[in-house]
Formats: structure tokens, sequence, C-alpha cells
């Protein structure tokens, strides 16, 4: 039997089934839901005419009629950053074993767009969020308030939140210590945005570092990024370009995007890592790997974290594990590669 004009790349209906099957829409939703309330002759033509159209019951809307639905939002501040994606790769391997859908938002680092992801996540009805903050979401979260929630990778500062982090400071901490212990005093920092957690927390390792060190802690060493490209680029040729008295002769950059743009700036002056430069990155990545020299990293372990978010809050939902608020730390782990040497001598 054929069905007339039918698109077989539209979404098919179950009236299409109905249809095709000569039974009503009432008795088709049974034989495919309900099959042991149906006779045998009836479904057996339902399920041929499912099959041949086929047909995918649509559990979104059938959760949405039952006001309970299979389904988690996840919004995640920047699709294109390599550490993010890996974050949503974690989640989604973590939901799909556990035959859950993901609602996947990309805020850009932009809180606007954060608020209107939630806006349209009410009207999904999802069971519960993973949300990486912006700076905006402290706000933005009180839309949703009764929605289990996992703030990932960043902690937006509500009470009674519940995190999944990894060790920023401890980190950062390492990072500056190997950079201490191949003799650098000069050492700046790229920066984040302040307004988010990571970035005060890896600010807070490099000065605990310095200071632990008895290397004095200078303001004029640390330029923000904002997490972009652009940014790390920006603040890179700015302090790349102080007199060489002056000049950092090694530079920690908060995350790989920043990174990004450090090297690119490093190289449209001329300078060579690590010999007039050296440069280490918070988080690791292929391109980090391939770079020439080679990129030292402190690398968190990004699908983990987003498949331990995840199941995180699925225990929540499912209830095995307690409502109060609760704060994951995973370790991080320094790499060192090419990208790092003793200063040269001046």
């Amino acid at each position: 039997m054929i069905l007339k004009g039918c698109n077989r790349f539209q979404m098919i209906g179950l009236e299409a089934v109905a249809k095709l099957a000569q039974v009503s829409s009432a008795t088709a939703s049974r034989a495919l839901s309900r099959p042991d309330k149906v006779a045998l002759e009836t479904r057996t033509r339902v399920l041929q005419a499912a099959e041949e159209l086929g047909y995918q019951p649509n559990h979104l809307a059938s959760g949405l009629r039952k006001g309970k639905s299979r389904t988690i939002g996840v919004i995640i501040s920047d699709i294109l950053n390599p550490g993010q994606a890996m974050l949503a790769k974690g989640i989604q391997d973590a939901a799909a074993k556990s035959d859950y859908t993901v609602f996947l938002f990309n805020s850009d680092e932009e809180s606007d767009k954060e608020r209107r992801a939630l806006e349209s996540l009410r009207g999904h009805m999802p069971q519960g969020l993973i949300v990486v903050p912006t700076p905006g979401a402290k706000t933005n979260l009180k839309l949703v308030p009764n929605l289990p929630t996992i703030e990932l990778d960043r902690a937006s500062g509500l009470k009674n939140a519940h995190t999944v982090m990894v060790d920023n400071i401890g980190g950062t901490t390492t990072a500056i210590n190997h950079l201490i212990g191949l003799g650098h005093k000069r050492i700046a920092m790229i920066v984040g945005d302040f307004a988010i957690s990571t970035a005060v927390e890896r600010h807070q390792g490099y000065r605990e570092a310095l200071e632990h060190a008895g290397i004095p802690y200078r303001e004029d060493l640390v330029l923000a990024g904002h997490h972009r490209e652009d940014g790390g680029r920006t603040a890179a040729h700015k302090l790349l370009s102080k007199p060489l008295k002056q000049r950092p002769t090694a530079l920690f950059v908060g995350n790989n995007e920043m990174t990004i743009g450090a090297v690119l700036a490093t190289r449209a002056l001329g300078l060579s890592i690590p010999e007039d430069i050296s440069i280490v990155g918070f988080d690791d990545s292929r391109w980090a790997m391939t770079l020439h020299p080679a990129l030292s990293v402190v690398s968190q372990p990004a699908y983990d974290l987003g498949y331990l978010a995840c199941e995180t809050l699925l225990g929540l939902l499912e209830r095995h594990k307690p409502p109060n608020a609760s704060s994951v730390r995973l370790a991080t782990n320094f790499i060192s590669r090419e990208s790092t040497a003793p200063p040269r001598k001046t």
C-alpha cells in the first residue's frame, strides 16, 4: 500500500500510519503503545504500516502530554572551543546511556543568549539542566528555580548549587611552579573574565604560587583576554611589546582560545617560543600537541567532567543522590612539552 502525497523526507505522523492501516488514530496509538489491547490482525496491520512509512514515535510530545520527558537541557559557553565540545560529548554519551535526549544550546559567553536558551528550555519541559555559567547566570538561573541543575566547569555563585569542576588553583600553581623552577621571575598571565569563577581561581593560583616563591605580584603583568582568541592576542601583544628589560620571560594563559591568540601575537612580533618567551596554556587539545613547538599545558579531563556532570544530574533525577548542594572537583594534569625553557640571559 502506498500513501499518496507523503514526502519521505517529512516527519511521519501517527495519523498517516492510521490512514494507511485503515484504522482510527486512537487504535493506531494503542497498537503501538499497548499492543495487548488490540486484536492481532489489527495490530499486525498497524505495525506493517508504521514500518512501511518509517514512522518514529514523538517521545517529546508524549512526554509533554504526560508532564514529563526524558530530556535534559545543556548550555555550554563556546561550541568552537575544543574543551567545551568535549564537555558536550561527555554529557551526550552519559545521557544516551540512560536513554535521555539532550537539548544543546551555545551561549557564546553571552548572558543574554544564556537567558534566551533558558526561556526556550522552559517551553520544552526538560527534567534537568547542565549549564556552563556565563557572568549573568546567577540571575538567569532564577528563570528555572525548580529545575534540577548542575553547574559545569564554573560556579555561578548561587547558594545550594551542584557543581562539577576541576582544581583550577592547584593546576595553575603547578604550571607557575614549573616556570619558576626553570628560572623565570617575570611571569605574566592572561586571565579570562573576573566575573567567571574559573578566571578568579586560576588568577588566585597564579598569585599564590608567585607569593610562595617570594616573587612580587605585578598588576601590569596581568591582563584580561575575556576567554576569546582576539582578547588573548591583544593582551599578549601588549605584554610582549614592553621594553626587553620589562618584558615577561614567561606567559601563562587562562584557556586554550586565549592561548591561540597569544601564540599568534608572539609570531606577529617576531619572537621565538621558548627562546624569547615560554608559554603555558590552561587546557589541552590536539592543536596544542601538534603546534611547533608543542605547547606545555594544564590538561583538564573535559570529557570526564561532562560525563560526570550528566551522571550527577541523572542521579538527582532518580533520587540516588541527596538533594543537598554538592561540589565535585577533578584533578588536572600538567604536561611539559617544548614551549617552556629557562629564560634567555640578557
